[in-house]
């Protein structure tokens, strides 16, 4: 594009901003405008689709500082003098222009800000995010998502996103080229992914935790207890005699693969009171009770208090 075609231009006028407007204002103009202005919304249009090449030509000018004081410096040359370029006729006396634009030409100052073809490289579509919510299992084990998504045009498109395996709660999974459309192809949709609270699993990293009630007699004398695992199945925990609530025992690799790691199952032992004990249970725990009188489970409490 030459210089003269570039100087006669009046981007502010475009843009319909004052001359001595701040960034923030000329932004926000343009964002109004490249709505109202897109080709997505403009499909056939062609004098609005050149406006919006307009704008996002002067855009790409007055948005960049730089850019914006060599444009206006430039202009103001060419509104002040009618500059022409001479064409070598016979009063021309072979003057040098070097003073007016520092050594340069307005094809030079123009070929600067228009980057030397006077084109805009074309860009690429905005990249759009939603969100979706899935549950505790799907999280572990992967899932697919079916998503339908709504345009600013009132039309919706069908999304299929696979949802690895082993994805935690506030994670994002990119699905290419399902953002808005651009000169140079569509930009990609950014899926933000929730996940629901399980009933008795939680998660701790790559490890599965779950907290398992077991009666005091289980705890006392030890057992072996059947406990549910994330793929369906039971693995058997063995409880040693004297096992104390809170300890946690581990189930090595039935936690959650990550590629090729998995993680353990955690399971943390809680001891079950009964709240209302009858007949030969509360006889026996009056027995129990009197032959361990004798021992004294609080003893260094109170020492251990003054430390």
């Amino acid at each position: 594009m030459a210089a003269k075609d570039l100087y006669e231009k009046d981007f502010y006028k475009t843009l319909g901003v004052d001359k001595k407007a701040a960034p923030d204002e000329i932004k926000k103009k343009y964002r109004a405008l490249a709505r109202e202005l897109h080709p997505d919304k403009t499909k056939g249009d062609s004098v609005k689709e050149e406006k919006f090449k307009g704008i996002s030509e002067a855009y790409e000018i007055l948005s960049d500082s730089k850019k914006r004081a060599e444009y206006d410096e430039a202009r103001s040359l060419f509104e002040r003098g009618g500059f022409r370029a001479p064409t070598g006729g016979q009063n021309f006396q072979g003057g040098d222009f070097s003073d007016i634009f520092g050594g340069g030409n307005p094809q030079d100052i123009f070929s600067n800000l228009f980057g030397g073809g006077g084109r805009r490289a074309p860009r690429k579509g905005q990249d759009l995010q939603t969100e979706a919510t899935i549950t505790f299992r799907e999280s572990i084990f992967g899932t697919n998502l079916d998503l339908r998504l709504g345009t600013d045009r009132g039309a919706a498109q069908n999304i299929t996103a696979r949802v690895p395996a082993g994805v935690n709660d506030g994670a994002k999974i990119r699905v290419k080229g399902k953002g808005a459309p651009g000169e140079a192809g569509p930009g990609d949709l950014y899926i933000l992914l929730h996940v629901k609270a399980h009933p008795i699993f939680s998660r701790k990293a790559e490890n599965l935790t779950l907290v398992l009630p077991i009666t005091f007699t289980e705890a006392a004398l030890g057992a072996d207890i059947k406990v549910p695992v994330m793929s369906g199945d039971e693995v058997t925990v063995r409880i040693a005699p004297g096992t104390p609530t809170g300890r946690t025992l581990r189930v090595k690799g039935r936690g959650i693969t990550k590629g090729s790691h998995t993680g353990d199952l955690l399971v943390t032992v809680e001891v079950q009171v009964p709240q209302r004990v009858d007949g030969k249970a509360l006889e026996a725990l009056k027995i129990f009770a009197a032959e361990t009188a004798g021992q004294d489970v609080r003893t260094d409490l109170a020492n251990k208090a003054k430390q």
